[in-house]
């Protein structure tokens, strides 16, 4: 007893008590509301910070996807493209984990996040656009320095950089329409990666809701805007034959245009509207 003097009582658990490993789903949507609002307050350097370091942990991801699924086989075997989509999907949600547990930020789950805060009145509409701009920008500076990272270093080499610039031919090969479809699809997938993240209160169930959804969209092939910012940039470095611009006019713009449709209208007004204030009156 004496060595216990003078320290706060703490409160241990006892038999009986309930301990929640997730939230409710409006629990969930309640601590996505606050995460846009707390976004929306950050000053603009650590909002690019949380961004750029976003997009250098998607471009990490990225960068070991492209490594170990281009090296799957000896040089010159043939490996079957469901094998390498699996080894690709099976690695690349590492990503979301890393941004999320470390407080960054990545454009696409701020489509979601600030559009929520929007929707239930605590967040203005010039802060969402503040917060999706910066944040895009920061997202690029992080994935194009782990584009070039992997280029100086001699990474983007041999079935790396077969992959990488294999990559960059057939995301560009999509007309505008259908590029646009699969961006939406694509971010309707990460928004509820990160709403299960969100309810989940353990980091084992933190990995499993981020690893099914994010594993999903890139075996099924769907477009996300932050992936391609590394992806992109690292098979143009391996040497894909494609232009620049094309680059940009082909993928880039309908991607970010229907990630940003799904993160605000799918699934922040969708929660809005069946949790929130969109559908109080209903």
């Amino acid at each position: 007893r004496g060595r216990l003097a003078g320290r706060a009582p703490s409160r241990l658990p006892r038999r009986g008590d309930a301990i929640a490993l997730v939230k409710t789903p409006k629990g969930t949507f309640e601590a996505m509301v606050d995460k846009g609002v707390a976004n929306s307050t950050l000053s603009t350097r650590k909002t690019l910070h949380a961004s750029v370091m976003g997009g250098a942990y998607v471009g990490m991801a990225g960068l070991l996807s492209l490594a170990i699924s281009g090296n799957i086989a000896a040089p010159g075997s043939v490996v079957p493209v469901g094998v390498q989509k699996l080894v690709f999907a099976s690695l690349f949600p590492v990503n979301l984990l890393l941004v999320l547990q470390s407080g960054c930020q990545l454009f696409t789950g701020n489509t979601a996040t600030m559009s929520m805060g929007l929707f239930e009145g605590k967040v203005t509409k010039r802060q969402l656009v503040w917060s999706w701009a910066v944040s895009y920008f920061g997202n690029i500076v992080g994935c194009g320095l782990l584009a070039l990272v992997a280029s100086y270093t001699g990474l983007l080499a041999g079935g790396t950089a077969t992959l990488a610039a294999k990559t960059v031919v057939a995301k560009c090969s999509s007309a505008f329409g259908p590029t646009i479809v699969k961006a939406v699809m694509c971010n309707w997938l990460v928004c509820m990666a990160v709403f299960l993240a969100t309810s989940a209160n353990d980091l084992a169930g933190k990995m499993v809701g981020i690893w099914f959804p994010i594993s999903m969209f890139v075996a099924i092939g769907f477009e996300h805007s932050v992936a391609n910012m590394f992806l992109l940039p690292a098979g143009l470095l391996a040497g894909a034959p494609i232009p620049l611009w094309t680059v940009i006019t082909k993928n880039m713009i309908p991607v970010t245009i229907g990630n940003a449709i799904a993160g605000a209208l799918i699934v922040g007004a969708g929660f809005s509207f069946s949790m929130g204030k969109l559908g109080r009156n209903v």
